[in-house]
């Protein structure tokens, strides 16, 4: 059996309850994000730069080697390209709060990236997809096209995120009661129909057990340890390298399997890859987080802790997440980690 040749069973209406999760997803990332979110960008913009660069750049360069070095087929390796090219998953915030980690900035970088993904993404599925040696020949044969891609896009995340901020901005009380609900619904819903999706294709998922989960594992570690090592590089302090770490590692794989069915007619290995993935990234960041939050308290006393000095920021904190107001600390470090 080759994976190329598979294509997994998808209701088309079950795709259109799959872009309406997506579309709460965006909304709710939406409706917990302020003015100030993107105002803390602007006045500390390093940490930012330096995650959109991991995302944009590092993590499609270093996905593409992978998928040259791995033993995958056409379709496996344009699947590893269309998740290295989806925008951030909100459940990165809940992974860097439980890390101890700037939730602030988590949101910031979300909200930022996210507007920024709408054109990015499509393009860079095309860029990159074109360059490879086999997935290229699937890109001609399904006659992908970005224009197209992008306005399903703009529906799926752009309009609902676009109507949560005004709704924010209107009514925010009544945002911030409906925020936690449409949040953590969204992500159960797109935990369950991930898996469903995979139920419903268990043989196939069977076939390829064994080289899906070597090629996602190493693939997810790799995303995770970019956006560490170009956080570290940075110089960005302890609590701003977590929120970076889960902010490039964990990748929307929701809306690639959304991608998937729409404009590649839900081909095997580009739909095994990033429902896979999408399942793994939650296991793999929620172990992460934990241990790192462990680690961080045991050498400091405090999960925000960091015994270099570096990145006990409290800045762009109001409350215990750190989301909203601009308060910080004597002593404390810039969202960029340098001590002030």
């Amino acid at each position: 059996m080759n994976i190329d040749e598979v294509v997994l069973n998808f209701a088309p209406g079950t795709l259109m309850i799959l872009n309406v999760v997506l579309g709460l997803i965006m909304f709710g990332i939406a409706l917990d994000t302020s003015p100030s979110d993107f105002k803390v960008v602007f006045r500390h913009p390093k940490p930012f730069i330096i995650a959109i660069l991991a995302q944009l750049l590092v993590l499609p360069i270093i996905t593409f080697g992978l998928t040259l070095v791995l033993p995958v087929t056409a379709s496996m390796a344009l699947g590893m390209i269309l998740v290295a090219c989806c925008p951030p998953g909100n459940i990165s915030q809940v992974l860097t709060h439980l890390s101890g980690g700037n939730v602030a900035l988590s949101v910031s970088m979300t909200a930022v990236g996210n507007l920024l993904y709408i054109v990015a993404m499509p393009l860079s599925i095309a860029f990159w997809g074109s360059l490879h040696p086999t997935a290229s020949v699937l890109l001609r044969e399904v006659e992908l096209d970005p224009i197209k891609m992008l306005l399903e896009i703009v529906l799926i995340i752009g309009l609902p995120f676009v109507i949560g901020l005004l709704l924010r901005a209107k009514l925010p009380v009544f945002a911030q009661k409906v925020q936690p609900f449409v949040k953590w619904f969204s992500l159960i819903a797109l935990l369950g129909f991930i898996v469903g999706a995979l139920a419903g294709n268990w043989s196939y998922f069977i076939a390829f057990l064994g080289i899906i989960l070597l090629v996602v594992a190493i693939h997810d570690a790799v995303a995770l340890a970019i956006g560490y090592g170009t956080a570290y590089v940075g110089g960005l302090g302890t609590r701003e390298r977590k929120a970076v770490t889960f902010e490039v590692g964990i990748r929307n794989a929701g809306l690639g399997l959304g991608l998937v069915f729409s404009f590649f007619d839900g081909l095997g290995g580009m739909a095994i890859v990033a429902g896979w993935w999408g399942v793994w990234d939650i296991i793999a960041g929620l172990t992460l987080a934990s241990l790192w939050a462990a680690h961080t308290k045991r050498r400091t006393g405090s999960i925000k802790g960091d015994p270099s000095g570096k990145g006990a920021a409290v800045a762009i904190t109001s409350g215990d997440d750190g989301i909203g107001g601009s308060a910080q600390a004597p002593g404390s470090a810039s969202p960029d980690g340098r001590a002030s």
